[in-house]
């Protein structure tokens, strides 16, 4: 089942702004390895879950996985070979705004190296550059 919210108050929302630096969740706060977003995008639910996949698959259910980005918004699309006007299209799915140094993910209890590894993994069924990043040291 995707993410996406359980309930709304209007379903249909505007694009809004992706402009500027993300000035919360922008830290490691849960876990002790992150992985940090470079590039601004609308992520989908799919990328979100197959990231999520990819790592916990790699970790072999050892640690903790923190997802810190939720799908809260909604994008919609017109069917094929619509005319134009007559109104907005339906709901296609939901998406998160992520903007550059926001969190997408963090992990506790395991190696550095296998937090490195399962990032990198993740980082690859993503859209956007990514980086690493530590609570302590600064990478």
């Amino acid at each position: 089942m995707p993410m996406m919210p359980a309930r709304v108050k209007y379903r249909k929302m505007q694009r809004g702004s992706r402009k500027g630096l993300a000035t919360r969740g922008n830290t490691v706060a849960f876990g002790e390895y992150g992985l940090q977003a470079l590039e601004r995008c609308w992520m989908d639910t799919k990328q979100i879950e197959a990231a999520r996949v990819a790592i916990t698959r790699y970790m072999k259910r050892r640690g903790k996985v923190w997802i810190r980005i939720f799908p809260d918004k909604s994008y919609t699309k017109k069917p094929l070979e619509v005319r134009m006007g007559t109104g907005k299209g339906g709901v296609e799915s939901w998406v998160a705004v992520v903007r550059p140094a926001l969190v997408l993910f963090e992990v506790d209890g395991v190696t550095e190296a296998i937090a490195r590894e399962g990032m990198r993994l993740a980082a690859d069924k993503l859209p956007i550059r990514t980086k690493f990043i530590s609570r302590h040291a600064i990478s």
